[in-house]
């Protein structure tokens, strides 16, 4: 079984209850190949939905035709910015992630090698955006926005061109970067 993914924000935790509850969901994290390096595909969601502007990977809730957290994230991404799910390589899932919005995330790792025509959903996503890998995989990229006292939150926070990735969705990168960290051999270098 998948360990879940940490919550690394300073904030109350999840509670059992809502665990319990959480509505299952899949995000994919697409991991572009492209000659100029690797960037992970997110989307900007529209002005006129839950969470606007937010920055987020293509997903969304689960739904009962779905085959499992693989298939919410490939036909999420399919709908969203029109990802051809035979353009996806899965290479893996990393543990679950419980927001404090009662969703139980599923982040499905995939790599692209070929984005073919994209197109942001109409009245879903506003923009489609990319994220250079090397930046997201390095810990001086996440900055820390807040007072961590006992009664204050701090949230982190990653940017790039303009673009500032938080919540939830921070917590799948940092979590996708530690799940990297712990699958790796640290090189010694004498």
């Amino acid at each position: 079984m998948r360990e879940p993914l940490r919550n690394p924000h300073h904030e109350p935790n999840v509670s059992d209850e809502q665990r319990r509850n959480a509505t299952p969901a899949a995000v994919l994290i697409p991991i572009v190949v492209r000659s100029s390096g690797l960037t992970l595909l997110l989307t900007r969601r529209h002005e006129q939905i839950s969470y606007a502007g937010h920055i987020c990977f293509p997903g969304g809730r689960a739904d009962p035709d779905d085959s499992g957290p693989i298939g919410t994230a490939l036909r999420e991404a399919h709908e969203e910015v029109a990802l051809a799910p035979e353009k996806v390589q899965v290479i893996g899932e990393l543990g679950d992630y419980v927001s404090h919005s009662g969703f139980r995330i599923r982040p499905v790792v995939g790599l692209v090698h070929s984005l073919g025509e994209l197109r942001a959903a109409e009245g879903e996503v506003d923009e489609i955006l990319e994220f250079p890998l090397d930046h997201v995989l390095a810990s001086t990229s996440y900055r820390l926005r807040g007072s961590r006292g006992s009664e204050g939150r701090a949230h982190y926070f990653i940017e790039h061109g303009g673009a500032i990735v938080a919540g939830p969705t921070v917590s799948l990168m940092m979590g996708f970067y530690e799940e990297l960290l712990h699958t790796h051999e640290p090189v010694v270098i004498p």
